[in-house]
Formats: structure tokens, sequence, C-alpha cells
């Protein structure tokens, strides 16, 4: 369990804990996983309960896990104290609802000192662990939050509203007021993120760990090696098909370069990628990971909360776009090996697609079971129980086989002390994956409660609604010119903020401006949100996949992330693609969806040759010039229009027929 090692794939493992601060985040983790189950499989609970009990021992987690002073000193006396503190404060910050929930709903906004004082230290706490478990810079710009609120004529801080631009002024907030919001309200740190994070997210992270510690990554990467190992630039394209696979059930895009990384980087350079190439290549894969369905890391729970639409609708549309980025960076490996004159590896280097199907078949079932019950409607929350519980179902069952056909063949008795080892490696095994799942989850939960003070915050103040009127000013009533600001904002966000809060960040930010001033269909921005706030990863000078990817690679972090940078670029083409093309993700007759995702994928595949300057031989400078702008004509004559005639914007996106189905 927590005393296996310091891993850098596991969250919390880099500080020396004592053996009985080890002992205590594995008794917490276990708990919050048990506690997650029973009420996702067994008893649902309240609104508040929920969110309260997990957000209590996330925090509680957090503190253990990261020490005030950081991994690398240890906590010592002063520490000690701190840490403490805090833990009582994340005690009291879920316990304080649980235990008066009904009272503070009879009296609300009519709030008492006690409720006041309970609500500033649950809004300290939530800052400091969100601090320890994601970054300073979010803590930062959750102060910051605070301080607008309390800047204005009637706020705390009136004096601070003398120094906020005009179109950034607003009445100003009390202290009472703004808790109320923030701590008491369903709009603040108990807000939307913050009950996705407590539900769906937390039980498909658990199901992610269980695959993760039973070996269905080391599965991913055997079964695209097996599938295209022997191809040119093979381990490349293996790259990119086992980090679909591992991203499609994995929240972090670093994790997933570190998962499969490992393996597939130091085989790219023995084939002749030169390594800030094969660091690029696949922190580019990773971070699709993080849009592949059915997970889309955390995207998909909150795009379908957010736009009120079934999960499995958010994921259907998903699908064709998630394929397009996958193609471009599978396309642009191709090339350099073409360019490069590479081989793929010989047949006996690479393991065989039968051995590898029947030593890992198991892995499969429990996603096939995933993939099935979402079809038949059921809560992901529920499904991702279900799910669970078939792979526990799945590994019990492999091992009756073994026992009673496999080990008699194999002249293996199996006596009672071999029964009772493989009782305890079970039970091991089954803690240790309750533990990694509460360890993962800490991160994204406690980003998604910092992420509900900021989102608090804009609605008390209004802040989405300027930010609206300032894209409408800045861009002069032009799309493209609107896309290209989110795009420059999600990229600045992201240097400071991790993708989730990124997403929950610009969509509350510039969402009401792209539905109602643009005409975007509300899922659409949704997915060019969430798409442009993956740029962080793979876009210099943050570039944390990248950075990844250079650390095992051996390469200069900044060479490494510009390659990246340069193999993602379907992050950024693909988000005006739907923009401009709707029926991709709104519907449409079947030949046009068809036609439509042809010139996608030929527009793509042009600006990847454009880009590498190779198809099916060496090509001129001038014909590249030439395919450049001709890639983006491709993606829709509608860049003209919209520069040209901006009033016919809204027949791009309200003319269009229904999906076939929608039973339209």
């Amino acid at each position: 369990m927590s005393d296996s090692g310091n891993s850098p794939v596991i969250p919390g493992s880099q500080a020396k804990h004592s053996w009985l601060v080890l002992r205590l985040i594995s008794l917490v983790a276990i708990g919050l996983s048990l506690f997650q189950l029973y009420s996702a499989g067994i008893q649902p609970l309240g609104l508040f309960y929920q969110r309260s009990i997990h957000l209590a021992l996330i925090m509680m987690l957090a503190f253990l896990m990261f020490p005030v002073f950081g991994p690398s000193r240890p906590r010592g006396v002063v520490g000690w104290l701190i840490d403490l503190v805090f833990f009582a404060g994340a005690v009291i910050t879920g316990g304080y609802l649980v235990l008066y929930l009904d009272e503070i709903i009879n009296r609300a906004g009519f709030w008492t000192q006690t409720d006041i004082v309970i609500g500033c230290i649950a809004t300290v706490t939530v800052l400091e662990a969100g601090r320890r478990a994601v970054g300073l810079s979010i803590t930062v710009i959750g102060v910051i939050a605070i301080l607008y609120a309390f800047a204005g004529a009637r706020g705390e801080l009136p004096w601070l509203g003398e120094w906020l631009p005009g179109i950034l002024e607003h009445r100003g907030y009390g202290l009472d007021r703004l808790v109320g919001q923030l701590y008491l309200g369903q709009e603040g740190i108990f807000g939307l993120p913050m009950g996705v994070a407590a539900t769906y997210i937390f039980i498909f992270v658990l199901f992610g760990a269980f695959l993760e510690i039973t070996g269905a990554g080391k599965f991913f990467i055997d079964l695209a090696y097996a599938a295209t190992g022997r191809q040119r630039g093979g381990p490349a394209k293996a790259a990119v098909i086992a980090s679909a696979g591992m991203g499609s059930i994995s929240g972090s895009a670093i994790a997933n370069v570190v998962t499969t990384g490992a393996f597939t980087i130091p085989l790219m350079k023995r084939l002749g990628y030169r390594p800030h190439q094969a660091g690029g290549i696949e922190a580019a894969a990773s971070t699709g990971g993080q849009i592949m369905p059915p997970l889309m890391g955390a995207g998909a729970f909150l795009i379908a909360e957010y736009t009120r639409m079934p999960y499995l609708e958010v994921v259907k549309v998903s699908i064709l776009p998630a394929i397009m980025y996958f193609s471009t960076v599978y396309l642009f490996v191709h090339i350099i090996a073409l360019k490069k004159g590479m081989k793929g590896m010989s047949k006996d280097e690479l393991p065989q697609m039968r051995d590898v199907l029947e030593a890992g078949w198991h892995f499969l079932l429990p996603l096939a079971v995933l993939v099935w019950l979402l079809v038949q409607n059921l809560s992901p929350m529920r499904v991702g129980y279900y799910a669970i519980l078939t792979m526990l179902a799945v590994a019990v069952l492999r091992f009756v086989i073994w026992m009673v056909f496999v080990a008699p063949k194999q002249g293996q008795p199996v006596t009672a002390s071999v029964l009772k080892l493989a009782v305890r490696n079970g039970v091991l095994k089954l803690l240790e994956g309750l533990e990694l799942g509460a360890r993962n989850a800490v991160a994204v939960s406690m980003a998604c409660a910092v992420a509900g003070i900021i989102v608090g915050v804009v609605g008390l103040t209004g802040l989405g609604l300027k930010f609206s009127a300032m894209m409408m000013s800045f861009s002069n009533g032009h799309l493209l010119l609107a896309l290209v600001m989110v795009l420059l904002a999600s990229l600045v966000l992201g240097m400071g903020l991790p993708v989730t809060v990124s997403y929950i960040v610009l969509i509350t930010l510039v969402g009401p401006a792209l539905t109602s001033e643009f005409g975007v269909p509300l899922l659409i921005a949704h997915l060019v949100v969430f798409w442009y706030s993956q740029d962080s990863n793979v876009t210099p000078p943050i570039a944390l996949a990248g950075f990844a990817g250079a650390a095992i690679a051996g390469s200069k972090p900044m060479d490494t992330g510009f390659q990246a940078w340069k193999f993602a670029k379907g992050l950024y083409l693909i988000p005006l693609f739907m923009v401009y093309n709707p029926e991709i993700i709104m519907g449409g007759p079947w030949p046009l969806l068809v036609w439509t995702a042809l010139v996608g994928f030929l527009a793509l595949g042009a600006f990847a040759a454009a880009l590498e300057g190779y198809l099916f031989t060496r090509m001129s400078v001038p014909v590249r010039l030439v395919l450049l702008p001709g890639s983006f004509t491709l993606v829709n004559c509608a860049f003209s229009i919209d520069f040209a005639l901006p009033h016919l914007r809204s027949s791009t996106f309200h003319t269009r027929p229904s999906a076939p189905w929608r039973g339209a």
C-alpha cells in the first residue's frame, strides 16, 4: 500500500512519511474509497451530505500526503502543528454541514455568527489544501477572486474598487454575503464542479486505479506494439495507440506520459527518432488521451452536467473529434518515418497479438460492461460501480480457472497454504487499488473545490457578463477573433491552473458570449473550451506533458515542448472545425456527416504534410506555402464568410438539420 516505495506516478509518494503517517494515509484513503462505493452503488446520499463528506476526507488526505513545507523537508514540530490545525479545519468543514444541515437550510440567508466563522475556516482550509495538492497558482487565483468580490463601494475593501477598470467595477460584497455564497450556497465550494468530483469523477478514477494496479497499462502497450510494431515508425505509432487506450481511462496527461512513455520513448529513439521528437510524440499522444471517450479526463462528466445532456450523448459526439486528433498525430509520425526511411521492428522483438489477448482479455471485459451499461442509460456513477465489481469478479474468476484447470495440468498442487497466500495477495491488491484511487482523486477534487470559489465569485459579481461584453468589443463581432481570444485566454489560465479548473473558469467567463452573442450551440461551446483548456500540456513555455516526455527522453524540455506543440496541432484546428461544421456534433443527414468528416481528415492531413514538408515525396517551399492556407480553406468557407459577412453567422448554426439518431 502506501509504503510500497516512492513513485513519481503515485500522488504524495515523493515526501518521506513516517510509518504512522503512511498508515493514516492508507486508512483515510481506503475509507474514502469505500464511502464512495457505498454511495455509488448501495445507498445514494443527499447533495450536501455527499459533497461535504467527500471534501472533508479529500482534504484530510491532502494534509497527510503533502507536508506544509513541501516533500523535500521534514515536517518538524511547527509543520506538525500547522498540519494538525488544517486537518481539524478539514474535519470541521465537512462535519458542520453534516451535523447541522437541516438548521442551515431553515435559516437560509439569515446566517448566524457560527455559520460565518465556520465558512471562513472552510474557505481558508480549501485554499491551503488546493495549494498543496494542485499548486500555489490556483490558491493565488482563488484569493484574487475573493479580493475582487470585496472590492467595491459596499464591499469589505471599498478602496480596492477604485483601482478596478470601469468595465470590471461592481457594488462590492461583505464577508457575510460572500461566505454565504461560497460555503453555505450551491454555487460555491459545494457547487456543480464539486458535485461532479464527488460522484462521477471519483468512481471512474477508482476504476482507472484498479486497471492500473492489475497491469492494464502493459496490456494496452503490448496490444499497440502487436498491432503496429512492424510498420514504419512502429514504436511511435504504438505510442499513439497506447496513449489513446490508457488516456481513455486515465485522468492525467502527465501520468499517461510517464506510464506509456517509459516503454515507447526508448524504442522510438532506437528506431531513429530524435530524443526531442520521441518525447514530443508521446506528450502529444498522451494529451489526446484527455479528449478520448469514455472518460476524457474529467471533462465528459462536467460537460454533461453543465449542458444538462446525457453523459452518453457527450461521449458519442466526442468520438469523431478524438479520432481526428489521433489520426493527425499518427500521420505526423508516419510522415517522419517516411522522410527518414525508417523500418519497423522485427517480428522477434514484438509480442504476438494472440498471446497479448490471451494474457489480457480480462481487461477488455470491464470496459465492455462499462460501455454496455452506459448504452442502457444507467447513471454514470452506478456504471462505474458495476464496472469495478466486474473487474474484481473477473480477477477472482481467473484465479478459480487457474486453480481448477491450469494448475493441475502444470503439476502445481493447490494446497491450503497456496490458497491462503493467494487470498492474502488478493486482499492486499484490493486495498492497494482503493488507496491509489483515493490518492489519484485528491488533485482533481481540490481543483474542483477551488474552482467553486472562483465560479461563486463570478456568479456573485456578474463577471461573466462583463467578459461577454469585453469579448464582443475586442472581437468586433467576428467569431474567429473571439475563438482566438478564447485560445489565448486558455493558454494564460493553463500556465497556472490544471486543465479541469481552466475549463471550468473559462466556460463560466466566455461560455455566455459564445452561445448568446455568437450563436455557437451550447455543447459545441463547451467542447471548444474544453479542448483549448488542454493546450497548457503541449504549448511552451509551460508544456507540462512535453517536459515529462523530455525527462524520459533525455532531451531539452523546451525543444520537446515545441515538438509536442507541433504534433498536437489538431488541438487547435479541430475545435475550429467543430464550430464551422456543427453538424459533426449536433447531427445532420448521414451523407453530409460523412462528407464533412472526410473534408476534415483531408484538411488535417494537408496541414501535417505542409508542416513536415513531405507528402509521398519532399515538398518545395512554394508548395508548402500554398498547401498550408489551403488546409484552412478546406475546414470551411465560413472563415471568409465570417469576416466578410458576419451577419450570416447565425445561419451557420441554426439552419442545420437534426441528427438521424435524434429522431429527426
